[in-house]
Order: structure tokens, then sequence, then C-alpha cells
């Protein structure tokens, strides 16, 4: 299955799904019109909806009650709104819409969504990725939750203090490796499998066991064993427990010598359910570019993670197969895997 992405980081959250869709097209050469024959899914992953219309009714029924909220404003707040936004902004009527609200991991679950699709021949082709915008009061729960950095994220640091929110999306194209090949089709990578679970184990904490069993879960799906994996993007948040967790599973998982393993998240902030999405995007670059991204802000790798986090700039290396993870509240994990042929 080739996988050809785009990814684009500012603006309202339905101006750069929409932005995200397109350029994932254009760089895949594909025009819309190509797929109006073909059956297609559109399965988008987000944490707060991608706009700010729930922030604003929200304002109005704090400050003035809810009798002065604008009905057509609630009526655009239901997040479902993201993918059924892409298929019309590009004109795609034969697709299946999707819209996954599992937090931080959502990008992955939308990108196994649509892999399931094309790998089954439900489908000839998947937009999938992620898509959030700044929201207050995600912020502002971080915040309640003393889980914001007030410098900078970094992950995997002796000196880390939490996350930095960000904005952001980017979107896969995924269609079958042979219909990609026969239309010479610029293919990153190929995406191989992937696992999800959900622990249940806190609101907010992550279990190092499921953690473990999600990403074992991920390399059974795509025929990998732990020594086959060159790198991992990891979740990696920058705060104190999330970090020694994930790295404790990765431990459990690879053993004491794990493949090197980065963080997106030092350069982009916490982009919510865009966060997985826009690392699977830099996956599939390293890939095809053969680099490592590195984690930047780095001065002291924590001795509780112990891992080579790659500190502060990027590294030539081949790359044949590299995992994506994702943690989420709830325990909702999501591990996606790609591969060069």
């Amino acid at each position: 299955m080739g996988a050809n992405t785009a990814a684009e980081g500012s603006g309202p959250g339905d101006t750069v799904r929409h932005h995200s869709a397109r350029l994932a097209l254009a760089d895949a050469g594909v025009d819309e019109r190509d797929l109006a024959d073909s059956h297609g899914v559109v399965s988008i992953g987000t944490t707060d909806g991608g706009s700010d219309d729930g922030e604003a009714v929200a304002a109005t029924a704090v400050r003035f009650g809810f009798g002065e909220v604008d009905p057509a404003a609630v009526r655009r707040i239901p997040a479902n709104r993201i993918a059924v936004g892409v298929a019309r902004e590009l004109g795609l009527s034969d697709v299946d819409v999707t819209t996954l609200a599992t937090a931080c991991a959502a990008g992955n679950y939308a990108i196994g969504n649509g892999f399931d699709a094309v790998r089954s021949g439900e489908a000839d082709f998947a937009l999938c990725g992620g898509a959030d915008a700044m929201c207050r009061m995600t912020f502002t729960g971080f915040y309640r939750l003393k889980a914001i950095d007030p410098q900078r994220c970094r992950p995997f640091d002796t000196r880390r203090k939490g996350i930095l929110t960000g904005e952001g999306a980017a979107v896969l194209l995924l269609e079958p490796w042979d219909s990609a090949v026969a239309r010479g089709a610029r293919i990153y990578a190929e995406v191989l499998g992937y696992g999800l679970n959900c622990d249940a184990h806190h609101q907010v904490a992550p279990e190092r066991g499921g953690v473990a069993r999600c990403m074992s879960l991920a390399l059974r799906d795509a025929g990998v064993t732990p020594g086959d994996v060159d790198l991992i993007s990891a979740h990696g948040t920058g705060t104190r427990l999330n970090d020694v967790t994930e790295c404790g599973a990765v431990f459990d998982v690879f053993g004491p010598r794990p493949p090197r393993m980065v963080s997106v998240k030092s350069m982009l902030g916490h982009t919510m359910g865009a966060a997985s999405a826009l690392a699977s995007a830099a996956c599939v670059l390293g890939i095809a570019g053969g680099f490592i991204p590195p984690t930047i802000n780095h001065e002291k790798t924590d001795p509780d993670c112990g891992i080579d986090c790659v500190p502060n700039t990027a590294v030539d290396a081949d790359l044949r197969v590299v995992q994506n993870n994702a943690l989420a509240f709830g325990g909702n994990n999501a591990v996606v895997v790609f591969g060069r042929r």
C-alpha cells in the first residue's frame, strides 16, 4: 500500500484540514476528478473538533446563559463535520466518511481505519489523518493538570515539565501498492499494519502494560519482529509520567537495546488529534529521505527513560521499518507501522 502524505500546520481547523487533503492529492499527482468513479474512505481523527465553535458557544453560555446561544452555532459543533467537510470540499460523493474522536491517538486510529478499508478491498483509496485547531479549553485542562511546560517542550529530558499545545493537520492518501506503482505515484512508504487497544486504566495516566500490548499487536499485524524496527516515533509528550511509562513499555517489548526513539512534539507541540498523523508524515518522510528527525530542546536524557532520542540534530539513517506510537487519555492506544519495500 502506498502512502502519499502532506501536512499543513496553521490556520483555523476547517481550512487546515481541507488544505491538507488537497495537498495530499496534489503531492500524489491525483486530481479530485480522478476519484469521481472510485469508492473511497475519508477518515479524520480529532480531539476538539477542529474549530472554535464549541468555545464560542461555551463562552456565550457562561456569560449570558444558554438562552442566548445561537442554535446555528450549536449545529456547527459536531465533530463528524470534519470528515464530511473534506469530502464536500473535494467533491467526493462515493465515500464513507468517519470522524474518530479518540483524543491524542485519533490520527493513528484514522489511518488504521483507512488502511483496513483499502487492504480489504472495500475502498479504492483512503484519505486519512487528523486535524485540530488551538483550543483554550484544552489548554486550560492541561494547565489545571500541571502538565504545561512554561518554556518549551523537551521530551525525555531531565528538566521536562509537560506539553506545549499546538495546532495543525496531516492527511495521507492510501491506495493499493500495485495501483500506486502502475500510475507512477510518488510512494513514500508502505503501511505494514497497526494495533489498537483501550486499557481503560485511568482517565489521564498511561498504563505500561497496555502500551506494550498495543505495540505488540501492531508488530504482529505488520508481520515484523521488534528486531526489524529501525526507529520509534514516540508519543513523547514531555510530561514526567508519560515519557517514563512509554519508555518502560518500549523496553518491555524491545528488550534492553531498543531502537532510537524520537518525539516530533518537541518541534510541533502537542497538536492533539493531529499529533499522530503529523508524526506519521514525519515517519514516512524519514523513510523516503533516509533520515531521522531529532528531539529538540534536549540537554540531558532522564535516566528513567534511558533511550537514544536523537538529541537536537537530525541524522542520516537507512530506515526500513518505523513504528509510530500514539497514547491517548482513557487508555486509547494506537500504533502504526510503516515500511520500505
